[in-house]
Formats: structure tokens, sequence, C-alpha cells
């Protein structure tokens, strides 16, 4: 996931915020160590351009994973 492009198409819509979301393949929308890591890059980098980053949903089958709620990557 490239974090540049989601902030860089934030920043030409002049979004105050954003929530990022995409799907695992495999059904199972339990979030990766990846994603938590990718999550807290956009947090932080969300922080140096005025872009809140309001949650990272991962949609599997049936379900999806918040982790904003689960405290994943967000402080």
């Amino acid at each position: 996931m490239r974090i540049g492009f989601f902030l860089r198409e934030a920043v030409r819509a002049t979004c105050p915020s954003i929530i990022v979301a995409h799907n695992h393949p495999s059904g199972d929308p339990t979030p990766s160590p990846e994603d938590v890591a990718v999550t807290r890059q956009m947090v932080e980098a969300g922080k140096l351009l005025d872009i809140s980053v309001l949650d990272h949903l991962v949609f599997g089958h049936h379900d999806f994973v918040s982790l904003r709620e689960r405290r994943l990557g967000f402080p």
C-alpha cells in the first residue's frame, strides 16, 4: 500500500480527513501487522499535512474490521 498516493489525492481534493479501506482476498478481515504499520504511518504523515485519518477498514467476505475501533495504529 502506497501511503503517498492516499495523502496526495487527499491534498489535491483539499480533504480535511480520510477513511482508508481495503479488502483481504482471503476473506479474513483480521488486520495484518503490515496493515497496522501502514495505518500508523498514514496517521503520522496526515498530522504533518493537517489531514486526519479517521479510520482504516479491512473488509473480508462477510465482515469488516475497524482499526480505529481496535486501537491498532492509532494513538
